[in-house]
């Protein structure tokens, strides 16, 4: 069964960094695609970032581009989301997520299935 367990969220002003990891359990570490998602209150969850197994490519949603920056590192089994330059409205739960074939329902992003999510972290950015 995959676990994913996330960490490093905290409360940040406006312009702030914040770097968040997440743990990934083994049989789920070389699954092609692992993602952030983020969810608000009283608004439905929504893709942040993906990034590939292969080839280590990466994907973003528009209103994190060029501030946000998912890596992965293979040997720790862990993904990371570095974010910069922080604003008010990216205050959210984050999670982690992977896919698992096994769970039938399933979110799409940026061509990758998402079916598995921690518990999440929270961020939080005053302004």
């Amino acid at each position: 069964q995959v676990h994913l367990v996330e960490s490093g969220g905290g409360s940040v002003q406006a312009g702030g960094s914040l770097r968040l990891s997440c743990a990934v359990s083994r049989d789920a570490a070389s699954n092609d695609c692992m993602g952030w998602f983020r969810q608000a209150p009283g608004k439905e969850r929504e893709g942040v970032a993906t990034i590939w197994y292969g080839d280590g490519g990466t994907y973003y949603a528009d209103s994190v581009q060029g501030r946000f920056a998912i890596s992965r590192d293979n040997a720790k089994n862990t993904v990371y989301l570095q974010m910069n330059s922080l604003k008010p409205e990216d205050t959210a739960m984050y999670y982690c997520a992977t896919d698992s074939p096994e769970t039938p329902n399933s979110t799409w992003f940026m061509a990758c299935r998402f079916a598995v999510y921690g518990q999440g972290t929270q961020v939080t950015v005053s302004s």
